[in-house]
């Protein structure tokens, strides 16, 4: 028991810290060697491993990363980012356009791919209007993360959620849209507020229009075909009982079997780090569990008085837990011991929870450090008290909303 525990809480140090410490070793090495350390010390057989890694979980995501990885290839996403930054708008009006152009895809589209394919155009635009990219930055991620909470194909932790607890897209949206929505407006006021007099970029006209710049190429056809595709995935999701990871699968294969775009170029749109991370934790969490630690921990703490399963505990803990260890990995060591009699309440608190709470911190999400690494990449970095400034109240904020909104379903 001792060396499962050792391996569970270095993997998951690595989780908080980003690093293994004293190595370098990422987050996505550090799940992959605590899944191989697992099986190399005989905590767990090769055939449970394998039975650990939830393949409707992973496939799902896979799919749908392809997905969202069509509108990519198709420049779908850059021309959207140069539409919405060329607007002849006052920078307040400019953020407002770019939250809500941020929420909504990512509630349709995956976020990460969404915030990974528009935001290094995001900072280049900014700059060119003499803008200070960093209000922005933080509204296009924090706006990423709310908006995608409100679906399940918003975000690989909701596809965790979903299948771990079984519910359906309709459901889930009842329980989680609502709070999301009423986010996108939290952040544009927060983020006002914070930077009311700090729109300028080094001394340059904030809010210039700047050079004209053409929209780089849209191929119409892949884009609607895409487009097509995802509503496919919605309707099936949404008024069939079809099993979610084959409905994202054959969206995959329609959209990779493709006479004009290379299935490779849409394939590098996957991120493989995620998927390897997933199955990694897949494996220690499910070693980790034979130990008993888990469900003793739950017996005690009930027995204490402390109900876990209480959907605004859970909205609070699972928060907590993602400003430590990052949402995915925050959901993934949960979702296996909520057992709720109304498990679309519980998935709520689960996904509005990882969704909002993670803006407190960079790295409470993949979308906070994405943005991070762009703008530090463009000469304009944020740091991490400064993500932090503004995260914070955001979060505390549509906290609020999420908690509100649980309370009125219950």
């Amino acid at each position: 028991m001792a060396i499962t525990l050792g391996i569970f809480l270095a993997t998951y140090l690595a989780m908080a810290l980003g690093r293994l410490p004293g190595f370098r070793v990422d987050r996505t090495g550090a799940a992959l060697l605590g899944g191989i350390a697992m099986l190399v010390f005989g905590k767990i057989s090769s055939q449970a491993a394998w039975a650990a890694i939830d393949f409707p979980t992973i496939a799902l995501l896979f799919g749908l990363m392809i997905v969202s990885g069509a509108f990519s290839v198709s420049g779908f996403y850059a021309w959207v980012a140069v539409r919405a930054a060329t607007l002849d708008l006052s920078p307040r009006a400019l953020l407002a356009v770019m939250i809500v152009t941020s929420g909504v895809l990512s509630s349709l589209l995956t976020n990460d791919v969404v915030v990974v394919a528009m935001v290094p155009l995001l900072v280049s635009l900014c700059q060119a209007r003499g803008l200070n990219p960093t209000p922005f930055l933080l509204g296009f991620a924090f706006a990423a993360n709310a908006g995608s909470a409100g679906t399940i194909i918003g975000s690989p932790q909701n596809m965790i959620i979903a299948e771990g607890l079984h519910l359906s897209f309709v459901g889930f949206m009842k329980g989680a849209l609502v709070p999301a929505i009423l986010s996108l407006p939290v952040i544009w006021a927060v983020l006002i507020v914070l930077y009311r007099h700090r729109w300028q970029a080094n001394g340059g006209p904030a809010g210039a229009a700047g050079p004209a710049e053409a929209p780089p190429p849209l191929d119409m056809a892949e884009t609607a075909k895409a487009a097509l595709v995802t509503v496919a995935v919605v309707a099936a999701f949404s008024l069939t009982d079809w099993p979610r990871h084959l409905v994202a699968l054959a969206a995959a294969a329609v959209l990779l079997l493709n006479r004009r775009i290379a299935a490779s170029n849409v394939m590098k749109h996957v991120d493989g780090d995620l998927l390897i991370l997933l199955g990694g934790l897949f494996v220690v969490n499910a070693a980790f569990a034979t130990t008993g630690l888990p469900q003793r921990a739950m017996t005690d703490l009930v027995a204490a008085g402390v109900d876990l399963l209480h959907p605004m505990t859970l909205l609070v803990v699972i928060g907590v837990l993602s400003d430590i260890v990052g949402n995915n990995p925050a959901v993934m060591l949960v979702v296996p011991y909520v057992t709720s009699a109304n498990p679309e309440l519980a998935g709520a608190a689960l996904a509005l929870g990882t969704g909002l709470a993670s803006n407190v911190v960079v790295f409470g999400s993949l979308a906070g450090i994405i943005a991070s690494e762009e703008a530090a990449k463009a000469g304009a970095p944020i740091s991490l008290s400064e993500f932090s400034i503004a995260g914070l109240p955001v979060s505390l904020a549509t906290m609020a909303i999420a908690a509100a909104w649980l309370l009125i379903l219950a």
